[in-house]
């Protein structure tokens, strides 16, 4: 399954006090590679074929500036740009030639609780794209907390073609594509970003970047573990300004005749919350860096 208007997590655009630090914790310490860079902004890749998964631009405070949705085609963005007003967005750029490293043809929006989204077609892509150990693929997934999670569902569906894949009883688990979900809701009494998820590609990856983020003075605040909706293996750290992030592997792939599972379905025994039942956390610090950082008021990007 694929949404006809979206079909995959490209980036998140992101705003940093200082973008060289930034740099050189994802680049030396994440594991990514820098894909371009500008008078603005650095863009860093990961393995696969996008042009970047994240962009480091300066700003005054931590924020998330975008996030980059793929879009199938030409159409599509032409698309979007009816179906998010009809549904409660407000398009912020019509379509048209995006003027940044990358390149392609998108269009802006904000969605209803305030967020920037974007969706490019047409961008280049690497063509060296492969799997490497202890290097992130590409971007699984991006969790944005939410003050009324059923009407981010049903814009999310709307607006831009996405299905449910998981509701649990404070979670919307939301897919475009077949990954388990591409964007999830969590229930909140704010609408700052919850963590960005990079795909490495096995177990050993998670468990080797875990060691590696301790040795770099960023452990674990959640995990080692295996996560009930969408079951994948997962690590969180708290990276430089409070931006959480997560390492994960083996994301459940699913198909149109996948049944949605409901809160009765994803209730875990008294102390555990993921399938392995051994996980630390989530510590204090990663509940305050989740209500942190938010998301741009205006479009810089």
């Amino acid at each position: 399954m694929a949404s006809p208007l979206v079909n995959g997590l490209r980036s998140v655009e992101i705003g940093v006090p200082d973008v060289a630090a930034a740099e050189r914790f994802y680049t030396g310490t994440w594991n990514l590679a820098v894909a371009a860079r500008t008078a603005s902004a650095v863009y860093l890749r990961g393995t696969g074929p996008q042009h970047h998964l994240i962009s480091l631009t300066q700003s005054a405070t931590p924020e998330v500036l975008a996030i980059t949705l793929n879009a199938p085609s030409r159409n599509a963005v032409e698309a979007l740009a009816a179906s998010v007003p009809a549904n409660g967005g407000t398009v912020l750029r019509a379509p048209a030639a995006i003027d940044e490293p990358g390149g392609g043809f998108g269009i802006a929006f904000r969605d209803p609780q305030g967020r920037i989204i974007r969706a490019i077609c047409e961008d280049a892509r690497h063509a060296d794209a492969a799997l490497l150990r202890d290097r992130p693929e590409r971007l699984a997934h991006v969790v944005m907390n939410s003050t009324d999670i059923p009407a981010m569902q049903a814009f999310t569906e709307r607006a831009m073609g996405f299905r449910l894949s998981d509701r649990t009883r404070i979670m919307a688990f939301m897919r475009c594509n077949n990954d388990h979900h591409n964007f999830a809701y969590a229930d909140a009494d704010n609408t700052c970003l919850n963590h960005i998820a990079f795909i490495v590609p096995a177990l050993d990856d998670v468990m080797r970047g875990g060691g590696r983020l301790k040795e770099a003075g960023h452990p674990i605040v959640w995990g080692p573990g295996r996560h009930g909706p969408g079951n994948n293996l997962f690590n969180y750290f708290i990276g430089p300004f409070n931006f959480v992030i997560e390492y994960i592997a083996e994301v459940s792939q699913v198909d149109d005749d996948y049944r949605v599972g409901m809160p009765e379905d994803w209730k875990w025994p008294p102390g555990r919350i993921d399938h392995w039942g051994i996980a630390t956390g989530p510590t204090p610090e990663l509940k305050a860096a989740q209500r942190s950082v938010g998301f741009a008021s205006e479009l810089r990007v």
